[in-house]
């Protein structure tokens, strides 16, 4: 027998089981059927073993269980109807399994096993050195280098021209009372993203996560580092990057199928980067219901709730937070493999509209205008944004609170078309309408007739090639258009790079990735947008009109483990 790689995938060890499973009920009349139930209860006996290890989780062992004796009750249906001898008897006729191979069937799945378990880091000779310590630890990560040129249009409309026109109004809250801010300036820079995560099995369906990634805390869609970058913005000098915390959770899979999760987890829904950033995790708790495997239409439903701020205290309104929910279903097509995938949901965002002060709360109401800032920490650019401080005779300074409230509704669609496997052709489709969008709100809450932006958003994309570049040689080319209203989402957690993040722009991203390796893998991506609306929001009666166009060319080396 061959020898065994050092290192083994869980994905190897589950294929020869569901193998050695399937193979089972084919061989159930032989005359040596005393040995292969020895082999059965070996087979049955390693599953457990993956189960209590933390290998795999029992809703998986069941699912493989389930899966082989469906495959093996298709394969004994689809049997020609067995011969009959001259005394009416039927004629069995059975494959001869010689000894040879029956035992390096049970010495090869032993030692996949052992392999596992050993790359998890622990195991020593025979299968009794398979502890409840095996492979419960799981490390994974990624790291990523990118180059990046960002190219305005030299026609934008310079800084100073936004508080110039409005003082109370704004969708660009980081040009207004700006004036250094060069909106024609172009700009080169390197960026590092660096994420290291650690996945532990406590117990049978207890699991516990913690990841560190590069980045800061000012901001929750990036953990991209700035090369030679220092505090604020000064120079480098080679200073060192800081790492943050961007996942902890516990996971509890109480049955198979459902899920519950609490902490900072990865982001549970099925979307695109035209409502949530992709490097966007959240703070929370999530429940989530998938249909048990094997089935021609795999559903799915998903809830949670996530706080935005915490708040206490006497005179304080009440936390934000996000509730949503989301339903939908992955439909294979035909025997090729080809997917529909379709999703709806709805986030609804309360506590987060901006609140006009007056003279008076600023004496009586302990967290006066800060209690619905926008902060300039997590708020990227497009919503529109009003002045919630009282009358500037009172109050010179300025604090931005948004004038819509959010309650998104959104769809989502993805269509796989594997016939040419392993050539992808994979159509994408995102509309998203805040059903909280409202003119009338947007007057009466900032005090001001505002006379444009839009709650609807959409996105469009084509993908050719493999669905994800993981091998040397794979790769992939795509091509999307988005447009995206002012107000359709939250700005703070949509995509920071089309735009220089934010709302309000529309425009086309063009891309392409190549394996360079194994895990490896070049990219490189074309992204122009131009503004939609103003950026100072027209008034009835009076408008100004502002320009801001961007092109940006990234490209970039991955590598994952």
């Amino acid at each position: 027998m061959n020898p065994l790689p050092p290192r083994v995938r869980k994905q190897t060890v589950l294929a020869l089981l569901a193998a050695s499973l399937m193979a089972l009920p084919m061989l159930a009349h032989s005359d040596e059927r005393e040995d292969l139930e020895k082999l059965r209860a070996t087979v049955l006996g390693l599953i457990d073993t993956l189960v209590k290890s933390g290998v795999i989780q029992r809703g998986q062992a069941d699912a493989l269980m389930r899966e082989a004796q469906r495959k093996a009750d298709a394969q004994l249906a689809a049997a020609p109807a067995p011969e009959v001898g001259v005394d009416g008897k039927k004629i069995v006729r059975v494959p001869y399994v010689p000894e040879a191979v029956r035992s390096q069937m049970r010495d090869q799945i032993t030692a996949e096993v052992l392999a596992q378990t050993r790359a998890g880091g622990v195991g020593s000779a025979g299968a009794a050195s398979v502890t409840e310590s095996g492979s419960r630890l799981q490390i994974e990560g990624d790291l990523r280098l990118r180059g990046e040129a960002i190219r305005p249009a030299a026609a934008n409309t310079p800084a100073q021209a936004y508080s110039a026109a409005s003082p109370d109004l704004t969708r660009a809250a980081d040009l207004y009372g700006n004036p250094g801010f060069d909106t024609r300036e172009q700009q080169n820079r390197s960026r590092v993203r660096a994420r290291l995560g650690f996945n532990v099995a406590v117990a049978e369906g207890v699991s516990t996560g913690l990841a560190l990634s590069t980045g800061g805390v000012t901001g929750p869609t990036s953990t991209n580092q700035t090369m030679a970058s220092g505090a604020g913005q000064t120079p480098g000098y080679f200073n060192k990057y800081s790492l943050v915390v961007d996942k902890a959770f516990i996971r509890y899979e109480p049955i198979s199928g459902l899920s519950l999760s609490g902490g900072r987890i990865r982001n549970p829904f099925v979307a695109t980067d035209l409502l949530w950033a992709d490097d966007l995790n959240f703070d929370g708790f999530a429940a989530a219901w998938k249909a048990p495997a094997g089935t021609l239409i795999d559903s799915f439903v998903t809830g949670g709730w996530f706080p935005l701020s915490y708040t206490s205290g006497p005179g304080r309104v009440s936390r934000r937070s996000l509730m949503a929910l989301q339903a939908g279903f992955n439909w294979q097509l035909g025997t090729k493999n080809n997917r529909i995938k379709l999703a709806a949901a709805l986030y609804d965002f309360s506590g987060i509209e901006g609140i006009k002060e007056t003279t008076t709360d600023k004496t009586t109401v302990p967290d006066y205008a800060v209690r619905s800032e926008y902060g300039a920490g997590y708020r990227q650019r497009g919503n529109t944004l009003f002045r919630v401080n009282s009358n500037v005779a009172s109050d010179t300074a300025t604090t931005w609170g948004l004038a819509s409230g959010f309650r998104e509704l959104d769809l989502t669609a993805a269509i796989d078309i594997a016939q040419f496997d392993p050539l992808h052709i994979i159509l994408t489709g995102d509309i998203v309408r805040n059903l909280a969008f409202n003119q009338g709100d947007l007057q009466r809450r900032s005090t001001t007739r505002v006379a444009d932006g839009s709650g609807t958003g959409y996105l469009a994309q084509l993908q050719v090639g493999a669905p994800l570049v993981r091998s040397k040689g794979a790769w992939n080319v795509s091509l999307g258009y988005r447009r995206l209203g002012s107000d359709a989402v939250l700005d703070a957690f949509t995509n920071s790079d089309f735009g220089l993040g934010g709302t309000n722009h529309k425009g086309f991203t063009l891309g392409g990735q190549y394996g360079l390796a194994k895990n490896t893998w070049l990219a490189a991506r074309w992204l122009s947008s131009e503004a939609i609306d103003s950026m100072v929001p027209a008034v009835a009666g009076s408008s100004t009109k502002t320009k801001f166009s961007i092109d940006t060319l990234q490209f970039e080396l991955n590598a994952r483990y």
